[in-house]
């Protein structure tokens, strides 16, 4: 398959957005992007000095999101809306979030190198703070957009560092109260469609020779626990036999266990699941001579289905109440956080395929097991769509290694999906 001229010519562009921004944002392993933190600061506004470059229209909205618009021939018509968030997780991969944004900004990029204006605006959108990882609260910077922070949210805290979320946010020169009040901050009709081009954070179009792109059919929602607690009784690991003991982390371990055989029960009836226990400790006066008294966990279940989600959660419940009782200790859930899955727009989904036939770019159809802004906006009832395109090392690490080929791939087909927007 022959590259097109975008592809050819708009490496470069790319080059330099990637460059530059791992340069502001490296650690020591990866990078680190916190959201409404220096760094992403430090991003946005290099981005920011981009659209000048290009001369597109800047407007900042009151969740500190950035819109650069390109002004079409009818600016009385909504906008086409690209883009993505510019936070990473710590020590992160560079192109999380950044490969959506760069991939926006390189089709304003190519409009202005060709003298291309579109029929309706075409705006750049670049998100704040979407990664959960330092404050807990994931799509914080569309969730803002459209109102729906709580009070509660604000006052999360930093998972290092004295300051909460509604902190953070305030000293970005923002008033976090009015990311609360249920109601967008931003025109949402003025919206025809929102795109987000995206890394896939799974191995299906690596593992692919031929078709290294995809359209998402959805996002999967979420069920999470930030911290439950399996409390036994510490004990000394010589002295107490096995009928005398309430071992904290046999008790985890054996509901970990028991979950697993439910989730492939799950799985074998057809319907879309995955179960995670990302982080696992006891506490921390344990030691190889002590039973441990006191083991703490995470949980995170997500479908495409939140009927499923909670299914399995209320099974999630039943057992540790079993296995609570049978073993001599009791679970404690802190509190549920839920995130509903998102369907995307069938017909903007269909002209990305339009798009994908008239530029021959084959293209594979998978949903989305990671969350994105894009469930956000689509919930909002935006109409909305996700391209993926292939990556290695997976994501969420100092690894990750797309290929810049298959980036100005997928570039090239959300460009052909923008010029024929209107045709």
């Amino acid at each position: 398959m022959t590259s097109s001229s975008l592809e050819l010519e708009g490496r470069a562009f790319a080059e330099r957005i990637f460059d530059t921004v791992r340069q502001l944002s490296v650690d020591t392993l990866g990078v680190t992007r916190q959201g409404y933190g220096p760094k992403e600061t430090a991003v946005i506004d290099f981005l920011r000095s981009l659209g000048k470059e290009l001369s597109l229209e800047e407007r900042i909205d009151a969740a500190g999101n950035v819109w650069l618009t390109l002004a079409g021939k009818d600016r009385s018509l909504p906008a086409f809306v690209a883009g993505s968030h510019a936070d990473s997780v710590p020590q992160g991969g560079n192109f999380d979030g950044l490969a959506g944004v760069a991939a926006a900004m390189l089709c304003a990029w190519w409009m202005r190198h060709t003298n291309f204006q579109p029929e309706r605006d075409f705006s750049v959108l670049i998100l704040r703070c979407e990664e959960s990882s330092f404050f807990g609260k994931a799509y914080v910077g569309s969730l803002g957009m459209m109102g729906k922070l709580t009070a509660a949210d604000l006052e999360l805290k930093h998972r290092t560092e004295p300051v909460t979320l509604g902190e953070a946010i305030a000293a970005c020169g923002l008033d976090p109260k009015q990311l609360t009040m249920g109601r967008p901050v931003i025109d949402t009709s003025k919206i025809a469609a929102f795109v987000e081009l995206h890394i896939e954070q799974g191995p299906v179009l690596t593992s692919s020779a031929d078709v290294r792109t995809g359209i998402v059919t959805g996002i999967r929602g979420n069920i999470r626990h930030k911290c439950v607690k399996a409390i036994g009784e510490t004990a000394h690991s010589g002295a107490v036999d096995k009928a005398y003991r309430h071992d904290a982390l046999m008790a985890a371990a054996c509901l970990m266990h028991t979950m697993e055989t439910h989730w492939q029960r799950f799985l074998d009836a057809g319907e879309d699941l995955v179960f995670t226990s990302g982080v696992f400790k006891t506490a921390p006066t344990a030691a190889i001579s002590v039973i441990p008294g006191l083991v703490t966990f995470t949980i995170d279940m997500r479908s495409l289905s939140m009927d499923t989600c909670e299914r399995f959660h209320a099974l999630l419940v039943s057992e540790a109440e079993r296995i609570g009782a049978e073993r001599g200790v009791r679970f404690e859930f802190d509190a549920m956080l839920r995130t509903q899955p998102a369907a995307l727009n069938q017909m903007l989904s269909e002209r990305i395929a339009h798009a994908a036939k008239l530029c021959g770019i084959p293209v594979a159809h998978l949903a989305s097991g990671a969350g994105h802004d894009s469930a956000v906006l689509g919930n909002a009832g935006i109409p909305t769509a996700m391209i993926f395109i292939a990556n290695q090392n997976g994501s969420h690490n100092p690894d990750e290694a797309m290929e810049l080929a298959d980036f100005m791939r997928g570039t090239e087909l959300l460009w052909r999906t923008v010029e024929n927007y209107d045709k």
